[in-house]
């Protein structure tokens, strides 16, 4: 068992993601679903402190509540570095800002960083292929934020190839209803299919022509079930978004604007945000 080096506090800002595009191709005999999406890291971010701790190991947070407690994804991250390397106890402090059951990714993001930090702490040199290794046992979308660049995403979530997506001349804004949407209820109304469209091609054409052609299958039963997040999209297309979606398994919806919109009224359906890229 390895030896971890004395650490010192470390601060980390743990971004968001979105999903452009989702399609659920096949239901595994393990339970998960295998997928094809193009994750893309976004500007809205939990903080993150980790400090030395002369007692036991804690967790606390801040901000929007968690459930879970001390079964947070952050004190698993430590676990299991832990269980591989003589770690000595920490104080973990995260300040929620990323919603939680929108779809955003923040307690992956949250995760992943908690293994970059004690990696960083601690001087374990694990490589980001090993970080990622690591991650994957936390959560299927976990080992994106190890990287943390746009990437098309299948199998679980976790098998990756680069691509190129620049944002970054555009004004994307998420918009957050009032309600959370669990991943095995989102995945409860979803039938897999064969894609009929190759996303990796798709995201390459104008953004003015992604809503022809890239879908988020999980929008048709969530917008059965939650009218509100329906209307939220098509609010955004109201508003001029050139492409507008349900983010993951929902229920935030993000648009993409050329320059920056007037959204005030939306405010009465749900909680805006304005991340650029990272």
């Amino acid at each position: 068992m390895a030896t971890a080096a004395t650490p010192e506090s470390h601060i980390s800002f743990a971004n968001a993601k979105i999903n452009i595009g989702l399609l659920i191709t096949e239901k595994r005999k393990d339970g998960y679903h295998t997928i094809e999406t193009v994750f893309y890291p976004v500007q809205l971010y939990d903080v993150l402190e980790i400090l030395p701790s002369a007692g036991q190991t804690t967790f606390h947070a801040d901000g929007l509540p968690i459930p879970g407690g001390g079964d947070n994804l952050c004190v698993k991250a430590y676990q299991l570095l832990a269980a591989d390397f003589n770690l000595p106890a920490v104080e973990m402090h995260l300040l929620k800002n990323i919603p939680i059951g929108a779809g955003l990714g923040g307690g992956s993001s949250d995760a992943a960083y908690v293994l970059k930090m004690l990696n960083a702490m601690f001087t374990l040199r694990l490589s980001d292929h090993q970080l990622a290794q690591y991650a994957e046992r936390l959560g299927a979308d976990c080992a994106f934020f190890i990287a943390n660049k746009p990437v098309f995403a299948s199998g679980i979530g976790t098998t990756f190839e680069d691509i190129t997506l620049d944002l970054s001349k555009y004004v994307t804004v998420i918009v957050k209803p009032d309600i959370h949407i669990s991943t095995q209820e989102a995945y409860s109304s979803i039938m897999p299919q064969t894609p009929q469209v190759d996303l990796r091609r798709a995201i390459k054409l104008p953004i003015q022509e992604w809503k022809y052609h890239i879908v988020n299958d999980f929008e048709l039963g969530i917008f059965q079930k939650y009218p509100q997040i329906e209307i939220l999209k098509r609010k955004l297309y109201e508003k001029g978004a050139l492409y507008a979606a349900m983010s993951g398994s929902g229920s935030s919806v993000f648009g993409i604007f050329e320059e920056r919109p007037d959204l005030q009224e939306l405010e009465a359906l749900g909680k805006v945000y304005y991340p650029v890229d990272v």
